[in-house]
């Protein structure tokens, strides 16, 4: 069956059974291979893309519940605003080690400060606790979202 996703800005049409992971349907189909393959339960976060804004786990979302919306990849995320002050504070902070959780990490960092410009320190590990890092970045990833939170309210102030 086909669906239409509007993925990243552009309407793509995907060919695949209805229950097929949203994560396939983005890497395997769509080439898009920045969303990583991580538990295949929802559980680590690797997966992270946003639908409608939303931080989903796409290993465990089926391809026709995103039919018809928009969803954002990490290969578009710094495309926002938000998702630029996310990427810059990652490189500025040298948060990566292996990499491999990074793009659900920043996807959901994203996410969370699209919806809450000002987290506390309690906001940023419940908004980022779905996501695991096998490295332990924990707290390079905490100072991150901090730091990307503070460059987003001072260029608020001088807009």
């Amino acid at each position: 069956m086909s669906y239409t996703i509007k993925i990243n800005g552009q309407r793509r049409v995907v060919d695949v059974d209805a229950d097929t992971p949203l994560l396939w349907a983005v890497r395997d189909v769509l080439g898009m291979p920045g969303t990583k393959f991580g538990c295949g339960m929802g559980l680590c976060g690797a997966c992270t893309v946003h639908l409608d804004g939303a931080a989903v786990r796409s290993c465990i979302t089926p391809v026709e519940s995103a039919d018809g919306q928009s969803v954002t990849t990490i290969e578009a995320v710094g495309s926002t605003h938000v998702g630029r002050a996310v990427q810059k504070a990652w490189l500025q902070l040298d948060v990566v080690q292996c990499g491999y959780c990074q793009s659900g990490q920043i996807m959901s960092a994203t996410a969370l400060l699209s919806s809450n410009p000002r987290p506390t320190e309690e906001d940023i590990r419940t908004g980022m606790a779905g996501n695991i890092c096998r490295c332990g970045t924990y707290v390079r990833i905490q100072q991150a979202v901090e730091q990307a939170a503070k460059s987003i309210a001072s260029s608020q102030k001088g807009a």
